[in-house]
């Protein structure tokens, strides 16, 4: 027996299990077993208070039936959207300038990182100001009067520049260790065959960044369709539902309508959407990542 568990002690899968025990039970707490309650709780309804009744496919039946739901779900697109399409170009060519070796490169590396790393509140307050219709800074530099956040045609427009002003450094940081490996004979060779900074830019330097292209639009991708602190900071889902959005949307059930059932539907609804757009993205990913096999 003693001779067993010295064997055992010195087994090296054994001692990596060891390890990541503690990582395996607390993913096993906190997430396995919470999203498979959740997922059960999604055919019931409960409020909290009152013992759970089982109800079917009823929370899923009243989701795709409500109007409003349509309309949050049309919200979380259009924001996730516009916030991974810009929140991928802007930092790609802000990466490919920084790159070049321009003077002060590290000094601005630093402050397009800084909004990453700031905390929402901070980040939430220092906009709502910004934005302000009255003393805000954006309408005072454009000599304009708009309710950025009160008005139902500019609302989503602001929180949209706000997450992708905070995602810029980020995603720059990626592309940048990215164009780092890329030899500069490649750049060498292109200038060499007389391409212009655009041919190189198209024809180099986005095929070779093509795998942390890809990368980074699914992260950013799913982290936007998962929004809730820029939303319940800045607007709580208004004016009239305009910025409203499906994790905003779980929240108010959940936590001040206690319609946990309807939460929980909800929340497989994002997921099984999420999954299917990671899915897509995925199967394309030879279509659009270079040299994929």
């Amino acid at each position: 027996m003693k001779k067993y568990l010295t064997n055992l002690l010195n087994n090296e899968h054994f001692a990596g299990l060891i390890f990541i025990l503690p990582a395996l039970i607390g993913t096993l707490i906190f997430i396995v077993i919470p999203v498979i309650c959740s997922f059960g709780l999604s055919f019931t309804k409960w409020d909290l208070l009152n013992p759970i009744q089982f109800v079917g496919f009823s929370n899923y039946k009243e989701v795709f039936t409500d109007t409003l739901f349509y309309k949050i779900l049309w919200n979380t697109i259009i924001f996730a959207l516009s916030t991974s399409i810009l929140g991928v170009i802007i930092p790609l060519i802000l990466a490919c300038i920084l790159n070049s070796k321009i003077r002060g490169a590290e000094f601005y590396k630093t402050a397009y990182f800084l909004p990453f790393i700031t905390p929402m509140i901070v980040i939430g307050v220092v906009w709502e100001w910004i934005f302000d219709p009255n003393i805000g800074f954006l309408n005072h530099l454009l000599h304009l009067h708009i309710n950025w956040l009160y008005d139902t045609h500019y609302a989503m427009t602001a929180l949209i520049i706000v997450s992708v002003w905070k995602l810029i450094g980020y995603n720059m940081v990626i592309f940048l260790s990215a164009l780092s490996g890329i030899s500069q004979s490649m750049f060498e060779a292109a200038k060499i065959d007389g391409a212009s900074p655009f041919q190189t830019f198209k024809n180099v330097t986005v095929p070779l960044l093509s795998p942390s292209i890809f990368f980074v639009v699914i992260i950013t991708a799913i982290s936007s369709f998962q929004v809730f602190d820029l939303i319940y900071l800045m607007t709580q889902g208004g004016p009239f539902e305009s910025t409203n959005v499906l994790v905003y949307a779980i929240y108010k059930n959940a936590f001040e309508y206690f319609n946990i059932g309807k939460a929980s539907a909800i929340a497989y609804v994002l997921f099984v959407i999420i999954l299917v757009l990671t899915l897509i993205q995925w199967n394309l990913r030879k279509k659009l990542v270079y040299n994929e096999q």
